[in-house]
């Protein structure tokens, strides 16, 4: 068969992802304050977009429009043709006006928003904790050099991560002398720390505690993995004691601390702020946007007035200036419409939870609330990324709201979110001495709820919780 060259004609329609839309729809992931930084970097560079400033009398009543409009004011200048393009439609959909209680609400956001919590203090770290003795007790300069080295090989709970061999090669001296040092440090407050095991860690606090029974010693020493897996008779029979005096030693060593430096704080605390406010006024639900830290912007008239007096290539900068700021202003006033119609479909659909509480979560897709608003799934997706809501029963990720379906026997589905509910409150209720296996788990939902769920079902939600297997749970005594 010969081989030969052809020219041909194709018509295809295909998106083009032009840098506005990309902004656009990163815009729409941007959590509130990873947004607040976005548009203070933008008023940095560029000089035609400015903070719109504070109304100077307050008590002129304001015309009526669109509140999310009237953050993001502009000028007169012709509108760039990447606003009309119809891929603004793919990934945002149609906008309504927000609704009419939105545009005349009369009530302040939540105090939650100014959290006393947020002014306070970050905790005193470990490593700074032990540096503060350090330089108060009598060791050497060469000792205190040794101590360094052993301080940046702790983790996060306070064991060493190194041999001792190790640490006296990272810091020049003789094994002895490290040893030496370490046992310094595993006498400071909290007692135990930097120890290479749980074995020597618990045998430090035991010997300041004065705990010097042989057979408590020995029960560390020995058989510490018969004790993690409550392995008592073998131990009883071996050292001739009742389980009463079995108990009796549990008890001691549950007063030693496993992991001496877990209280101390390694990192500055996180803490939420919500993006969407769910204000209650009686049996109605209003969404209320946060936009404290968003600022209302627009666009300086000075130079939107000289962009036919500067020369060629100073107006075609200013014109690509005023088109940029045009639509960041844009693509901010979508963005908080599209939030603010996902949010008021979110409560739609889970209103019975709002109401209730958890156990009353409905199951929900991203696909409903697409539907619902005729949006793209995507753009869910992407405006519930790192969004948090404030509702009667606390603060909730909109993630959260999205949850996987359970069948039940009349035909209808329960949310995985309020069977995982169910469960933690069926084993904080259990016996301890009884606890509740996942198949047993998996009656009582079917009883109680009426859900058709299986024992590995059970099991997987349980792990997701963080809670033990029935036989770690059980108490002996």
């Amino acid at each position: 068969m010969a081989l030969e060259l052809r020219q041909q004609l194709k018509l295809t329609q295909q998106l083009v992802m032009t840098p506005q839309l990309q902004q656009a729809i990163k815009l729409l992931q941007l959590s509130r304050l990873e947004l607040a930084e976005s548009i203070q970097q933008e008023l940095l560079e560029n000089p035609v977009l400015e903070v719109q400033p504070d109304p100077v009398d307050e008590s002129a009543e304001p015309a009526k429009k669109d509140p999310a409009e009237d953050r993001f004011q502009s000028v007169n200048v012709e509108e760039p043709r990447q606003l009309q393009d119809s891929e603004w439609q793919d990934y945002l959909g149609e906008f309504s006006s927000l609704s009419r209680q939105m545009q005349s609400r009369d009530w302040e956001v939540p105090e939650e928003a100014m959290s006393y919590e947020a002014r306070l203090a970050g905790k005193s770290t470990l490593v700074g904790h032990l540096t503060w003795q350090l330089r108060l007790s009598a060791l050497s300069e060469r000792e205190l050099a040794i101590s360094e080295v052993i301080l940046g090989n702790l983790d996060r709970v306070g064991y060493l991560c190194e041999s001792i061999e190790d640490i006296a090669e990272m810091a020049g001296c003789d094994p002895e002398e490290a040893e030496r040092v370490l046992r310094v440090m595993q006498r400071l407050d909290p007692v135990g720390i930097c120890a290479r095991d749980l074995r020597e860690c618990l045998l430090i606090q035991m010997e300041e505690l004065g705990m010097d029974d042989p057979i408590l010693v020995s029960l560390v020493n020995e058989h510490l993995e018969e004790l993690e897996k409550r392995r008592y008779k073998p131990l009883a029979k071996k050292f001739k004691l009742s389980m009463e005096e079995i108990k009796h030693y549990l008890d001691c060593l549950q007063r030693l601390d496993p992991m001496p430096g877990k209280s101390f704080g390694t990192e500055d605390p996180q803490f939420t702020s919500p993006d969407v406010y769910l204000v209650q006024q009686g049996e109605d639900f209003i969404v209320v946007l946060n936009e404290d830290e968003i600022p209302a912007l627009m666009i300086n008239e000075a130079y939107a007035k000289e962009m036919t007096v500067h020369h060629k290539e100073a107006r075609e900068y200013i014109q690509e200036k005023v088109r940029s700021a045009q639509w960041l202003m844009k693509s901010l006033y979508q963005r908080q419409r599209t939030l603010h119609k996902v949010a008021e479909s979110i409560v739609r659909f889970q209103i019975d939870f709002f109401r209730h509480g958890v156990t009353q979560l409905k199951p929900m897709i991203l696909k409903d609330v697409a539907l619902d608003i005729s949006m793209h799934e995507s753009t869910v997706s992407r405006i519930t990324t790192n969004k948090y809501m404030s509702t009667p029963h606390g603060i909730f990720e909109l993630k959260f709201f999205f949850n996987s379906a359970l069948g039940m026997d009349d035909g209808s589905e329960a949310g995985s979110e309020s069977v995982k509910a169910e469960i933690k409150k069926l084993i904080s209720e259990e016996d301890p001495k009884h606890p509740l296996s996942d198949e047993l788990i998996s009656q009582l939902l079917k009883k109680s709820l009426g859900v058709n769920i299986a024992r590995r079902t059970v099991a997987k939600y349980r792990m997701a919780l963080n809670i033990e297997s029935s036989s770690k749970r059980k108490a002996l005594f």
